[in-house]
């Protein structure tokens, strides 16, 4: 069966995903509310111990205490997550990814986020997803395929700023669709990192669900960057033929 998060990012279309911690903090409030007015349908959510990457970012308290109709996007950069994906879930993560490369058993916190139930929505499990970073290898996902609803292709290394896409990104989205494909499962197909209003055509028309930026869309006018980029990446779709233009 179709996750429900799966099945909304299918009916709207390729979507952004909009990195919160590049928000104006003293005026976070006013940020979401302008989010929503620009149709961003998820929040995303960058966690960061200052372990498994060397910043140090935001946690469930600050997840929880921000009010809004977009869906929670967490995206855990932490070394093993199975204590807290609770902590998570009940701030009102309605997606959560993790990185098996930070967890003795990834199965084991994919299988615990599997039971759990969204706060925000009753009666719906929370959606997991996988993160990959440009150093690991695909086959990585081969038997984690049965556990996810959404595979995150990270195009930078986690946790500094300021860096380029990694244009070996390109390469990797194909060899994830095609492990998509041979799973049979409807699976959600992201990437995360250095993506701005420049370059994100190169994501248009290679079956990308879910571009996650964050620096881009608040950098000038907010309604105005996301309605360009969500444009340009629906510029295309990749269905099971190719390439089509809508």
């Amino acid at each position: 069966m179709t996750h429900p998060i799966v099945e909304h990012v299918r009916r709207t279309g390729p979507s952004l995903s909009v990195g919160l911690v590049s928000a104006d903090l003293m005026a976070l409030g006013n940020d979401v509310a302008r989010l929503e007015q620009s149709g961003v349908q998820l929040a995303h959510f960058d966690v960061m111990d200052g372990c498994y990457v060397p910043m140090l970012t935001v946690g469930p308290p600050f997840i929880k205490a921000v009010k809004t109709t977009m869906i929670k996007d967490v995206h855990l950069m932490v070394r093993e997550p199975l204590a807290s994906v609770g902590d998570y879930v009940a701030a009102g993560a309605g997606l959560v990814t993790i990185h098996p490369d930070a967890c003795a058993h990834p199965h084991r916190v994919l299988q615990q986020l599997g039971t759990m139930m969204q706060v925000r929505t009753s009666g719906r499990n929370v959606a997991r997803g996988v993160a990959l970073n440009p150093g690991m290898p695909v086959d990585v996902l081969d038997p984690l395929m049965d556990d996810v609803e959404l595979i995150m292709l990270v195009a930078i290394n986690p946790g500094w700023g300021g860096q380029a896409f990694i244009p070996a990104t390109l390469g990797r989205i194909e060899a994830v669709r095609a492990k998509i494909a041979a799973s049979g499962r409807d699976v959600l197909l992201a990437v995360d990192g250095g993506i701005t209003k420049q370059n994100i055509a190169q994501l248009a028309n290679r079956g990308v669900d879910i571009v996650v930026t964050g620096s881009a869309v608040f950098d000038g006018d907010m309604a105005a960057n996301v309605d360009e980029m969500t444009r340009v990446l629906r510029g295309g779709h990749v269905g099971p033929e190719g390439p089509t233009s809508t």
